[in-house]
């Protein structure tokens, strides 16, 4: 989509306070409905969180120091054999267009477990999930704790809200011998954070399809291919200045499932959570994913602008068999008949982003 595309409808997610969501008999079913159903937009919210607002201000902050690190002190955070997820990450993942990201940089771990198994042989056919965190001890060590502590607070919350989905499915998921939202979660060793830094846009060498106003400019379309994404709100600054959103037209955009594109709003106190595409297909399609994008402020008021995020995918463990229903077209691909673990289809999903020569 080019700059001349008309402006896309701004629409709040829909809003689950902590204090229903913590509640194990209430009833959200309508709720949950109305952000994760058929005709939902794959995204609501939950406030009120108690001390989430520190902890994320506390981790976005250092997305800035960490990206301005020198090089060769952030190539040793690499970590090629995971195809870069986990450490920190700049120009590996491929956009839509099949140019390389450089737009922005991330950093990957589990906010859980540091080494989720010691399996060498799991490590080396599941790498992505089953290798060690790398963390910046020497140069910036309050980044692992500052990361577990949100990460594992989003997990919670995830969990809280993965009870009342399961409640709403109506034993949708239980139909599968995998159980549960919930329990799927729970037993899961997979998790992973990701802390996103957007360069400031005198900083980057290239544009998405050379087009600075394109739709997907800051994150290309995509859908998450997990169970379920938590999400903060962005942190955007300039100057080391935290600013509000310079570009009314920035921000998270969804394509709903008639095809339409929204601009999606939460609260910068609240924590947004999206489905992924497992979910989707585990749940019969009664809790629905749906491609999403961030487009960056354009102009002059988007010079020098950075902003930083964090994100908690939320997603069975490697070994995790998924029974899909026959047949299936998801979003990324197109499963064989039977079953497949979650590892194996992390892997299919990672060969459309990564390139494994890079």
């Amino acid at each position: 989509m080019s700059s001349q595309t008309p402006a896309a409808p701004t629409l709040s997610t829909v809003t689950i306070s902590y204090d229903q969501l913590k509640d194990t008999s209430a009833d959200l079913s309508d709720k949950i409905e109305l952000g994760f159903g058929p005709n939902g937009l794959g995204i609501l919210s939950v406030s009120n969180v108690p001390g989430y607002q520190l902890l994320r201000q506390n981790l976005l902050c250092l997305a800035p120091r960490l990206a301005s690190l020198p090089e060769d002190v952030k190539r040793q955070l690499e970590d090629p054999s995971s195809r870069y997820n986990f450490g920190w990450s700049h120009g590996k993942e491929k956009l839509e267009s099949g140019k390389p990201d450089t737009l922005k940089g991330s950093f990957y771990a589990n906010p859980i477990l540091d080494v989720p198994t010691n399996d060498q042989s799991l490590v080396q056919r599941y790498p992505s999930y089953c290798g060690p965190n790398i963390w910046p001890h020497d140069v910036l060590p309050e980044l692992e704790l500052a990361f577990k502590a949100l990460g594992k607070l989003i997990l919670d919350v995830g969990l809280l809200l993965a009870h009342h989905c399961d409640q709403y499915t109506s034993n949708g998921l239980k139909k599968h011998e995998n159980g549960s939202l919930q329990q799927i979660l729970l037993r899961s060793r997979s998790h992973k954070g990701r802390l996103l830094y957007y360069f400031p846009s005198h900083h980057c060498t290239s544009l998405v399809d050379g087009d600075g106003g394109s739709m997907s400019s800051w994150c290309g379309w995509h859908t998450d291919h997990g169970s379920l994404t938590g999400l903060t709100r962005a942190i955007f600054t300039r100057d080391a200045a935290e600013i509000p959103c310079p570009d009314s037209i920035a921000g998270l955009y969804v394509k709903t499932r008639s095809g339409q594109i929204v601009k999606v709003v939460y609260g910068e106190d609240e924590i947004a959570y999206q489905i992924g595409e497992t979910t989707e297909i585990l749940s019969g399609g009664q809790l629905c994913a749906t491609p999403h994008c961030v487009r960056a402020p354009k102009g002059e008021v988007a010079s020098g602008v950075e902003r930083s995020t964090f994100a908690l995918f939320m997603q069975p463990n490697w070994d995790e068999k998924l029974v899909f229903p026959e047949p299936v077209n998801t979003h990324e691909f197109i499963i064989p008949k039977g079953s497949i673990s979650f590892g194996d289809y992390t892997e299919n999903v990672l060969d459309k982003y990564y390139d494994p020569n890079a």
